[in-house]
């Protein structure tokens, strides 16, 4: 199973959001993502920057 580690760029710097997502969903207000056992968090206002398949990262920017 992959699961992905997903960042979000703030003022140059990485943050980490969220560990171990199994799901990522684009919708209108943002991003939704979740893992196995947690509950969906929606990040509002961002959109997806680069998804690095090998190292298992997706980056997020502000709109």
């Amino acid at each position: 199973m992959c699961q992905m580690k997903i960042m979000q760029d703030k003022d140059g710097q990485q943050e980490l959001v969220m560990e171990d997502v199994a799901q990522l969903e684009v919708v209108e207000e943002g991003i939704r993502i979740s893992t196995l056992f947690e509950e969906p968090k929606l990040i509002p206002g961002v959109a997806i920057k680069t998804i690095d398949f090998l190292s298992g990262k997706t980056m997020l920017q502000a709109k």
